[in-house]
């Protein structure tokens, strides 16, 4: 985990996994890199809320394999789902529901599935495009992190491969490309995302 730049009450948070996907946002802002999977995510974004002043809100960016053919580029998220817990057999075991699907306010259509796994292979990816069209490992613990804390959270992510045979070359080959697409994004759509 780490903290560039102060948290302040008047501007969002920029939360990313890695350096790679942050390389072009702007420097003056508030950017927490979290390290990849959820643990790390949920962690670190509620390490920040839970010690200082919390942001006007919280900005997801980052990369994300496409689990249906066509899709390409940025898209807002509108709800998460988590790929790797078995919701529906630990409510038969203890008859409480864990890891329902989350709905964020100003997302659209969108669906994101969230697990610990990097998705690269076929039939992993036949199995979750039935749930998401897009898969990432951070989503869904940052937005239950959001939520708990009470504020406002958007995820925005840009495709970087397809999620099948190869995806973990096409990342590394394309996290630039996508890092870009995303500062724009941050740039034409953020409040205050110049100081």
């Amino acid at each position: 985990m780490e903290l560039l730049g102060e948290i302040t009450a008047d501007r969002p948070l920029f939360v990313l996994a890695v350096k790679e996907e942050a390389q072009f946002l702007d420097t003056e802002l508030p950017v927490l890199l979290t390290g990849m999977g959820k643990v790390n995510a949920a962690t670190a974004l509620a390490s920040v809320l839970g010690r200082g002043p919390k942001p006007s809100g919280i900005v997801n960016l980052g990369t994300a394999g496409a689990l249906r053919p066509g899709w390409t580029g940025t898209h807002v998220v509108g709800t998460v789902v988590q790929h790797d817990l078995d919701g529906e057999l630990l409510a038969t075991l203890t008859g409480e529901t864990y890891g329902a699907p989350l709905t964020l306010p100003d997302g659209g259509d969108v669906v994101l599935a969230t697990g610990d796994t990097f998705v690269s292979d076929e039939a992993a990816r036949a199995r979750l495009a039935v749930r998401a069209p897009l898969v990432d490992m951070e989503g869904y613990a940052l937005a239950t992190a959001a939520e708990l804390a009470g504020v406002p959270l958007r995820i925005v992510k840009h495709v970087s491969d397809e999620a099948g045979d190869g995806a973990a070359r096409t990342w590394r080959e394309s996290v630039a490309e996508c890092a870009r697409a995303l500062a724009d994004w941050a740039e034409a759509n953020t409040p205050h995302y110049r100081s």
